[in-house]
Order: C-alpha cells, then structure tokens, then sequence
C-alpha cells in the first residue's frame, strides 16, 4: 500500500495551550486509522486541521501527493476530504435525500443535478437509508442521523473518510451495525480516519491506532500493541483495561 494522508509536524495553538503539538502520521491507502486518547486530548482539533475547518500553526497535511495546508475546508472537500461530526447536524426542514444533495452538488464542482441525485441514493443505499430517502430528516432517530452525516460525507466522493466519534449514544447492537458498516465501505476503497472512545469498536475496526495525550502523539502501532503499552494504560485506559480491552 502506499500513504494516501500524511501530517508532518502539526501544531495548533490557543493562546499559550497546544493542543495539537508536533503532531506526525502517514495513513495508507485502503486503510482504517484510529486516533484515541483521553478527553482534551487534542484528537477533534487534529482532525479539524485535516479537514481545514483550523488553521495549523505549523505544519503541514498532505493529500495524495498534494499540500492541503492553506486550503478551505471546500478545496480540500474537492480534492477528496469527507467528513461526518460527532454532532449531527442535518437540515431539519428537508428531506433525507435533499441533505444528501447538498454533500453530493457541492462536494466537487460542475456537479449536475441530475448526477447529484444519483450520486445522493447511491449514498443513501451504501448506509441503508434508501427507502427513507423521501422523509422528512427530522423525523429520524439517532442512529439513522448519524447514518446521514455519513451520506452526506459519502456523496462527496471522498477517497479519505474522517469520523469524528459516530458511535456517540449509539446502543451496543447500533454499535455492531455501525461498525459492519465502515467495514463495507472500506471494501468499496476508502480510506477511513476515525475518533473513537469505544474500545472493542477500535479494536474491532482498526489497522492501525495512534494514541493522543496533551496534543501530542503518545505511540502508534496495532490496537494489541498500544493497548499493552504502559504509558497508554497509564494516561488513557486505567483500571478500565481489562474491561477495554474484552
């Protein structure tokens, strides 16, 4: 495999707080990349420098070859960067396919409508909301809106998906579906980058991981290596490692 998202040095502070100090990854093609960590970690900042949404104060990210640093959260959207929040957020008065629309006509330029639409149920059928394409957004529950954030994202055509803790509030047997689900769309050839809290969902979904404390990277490596590693247990797993770790 060859590295499709690289970050060289990454750093982002807030007055005299770094919260995302010197921080250096690669992420290969066709891979899902897990960052965890504690709350405060620095892990949503990192991913919204990657998506543009922040502005490093140094450092750089890379896409495919191509220096994303200093582009808009919409050029980098163009050149391949989907994102679904922990926090949902879909047009409430619209319909589940119009919100789709919106990813699909605005994630890359000289998008038809006629393509959008198909572009949008194709999304909608990857996370099995097809047949909810013509009701009302405000009318889903949790697990479905989460399933639109990530449709929206989808019909942008990204080639990395970032996810920012979609697994939030979800029940154990949403959790299994949701994670059945990333599976799938790798296996179309994503490129997955997500936040995570919830152990067995990284170690069931993960090629690689890479641990954050106090905006710095802590150690990366396999989900077994880095839940063995003391510093790890120490500043992020605690006593919970046995049960984190099941």
């Amino acid at each position: 495999m060859s590295v499709l998202l690289r970050t060289s040095s990454l750093a982002k502070r807030f007055g005299g707080l770094a919260a995302v100090d010197d921080v250096s990854f690669d992420v290969e093609r066709g891979e899902i990349f897990a960052i965890i960590g504690p709350n405060g970690a620095g892990k949503t900042t990192l991913l919204n420098l990657i998506s543009g949404l922040l502005a490093p104060t140094a450092g750089s990210v890379v896409l495919d070859g191509r220096d994303l640093t200093g582009l808009s959260t919409a050029e980098r959207c163009h050149l391949g960067l989907g994102r679904a929040f922990q926090v949902v957020q879909p047009f409430p008065e619209m319909t589940v396919r119009e919100n789709v629309l919106v990813g699909a006509m605005f994630g890359k330029p000289g998008i038809g409508r006629g393509e959008a639409e198909r572009r949008a149920d194709e999304a909608l059928a990857h996370v099995g909301l097809g047949l909810r394409a013509d009701d009302d957004a405000e009318d889903l529950t949790l697990m479905e809106e989460k399933r639109l954030e990530i449709a929206r994202a989808l019909a942008t055509r990204p080639t990395v998906l970032l996810l920012d803790e979609v697994m939030a509030g979800l029940r154990p047997a949403e959790a299994r579906a949701t994670v059945a689900l990333i599976k799938r769309l790798r296996e179309t050839g994503l490129t997955i980058v997500f936040i995570e809290h919830v152990m067995p969902v990284v170690r069931d979904l993960a090629d690689r991981v890479l641990v954050m404390n106090y905006g710095k990277v802590l150690t990366s490596g396999s989900y077994a290596e880095v839940t063995q590693d003391a510093r790890v247990i120490e500043a992020y797993l605690g006593s919970d490692q046995e049960e984190a770790t099941a």
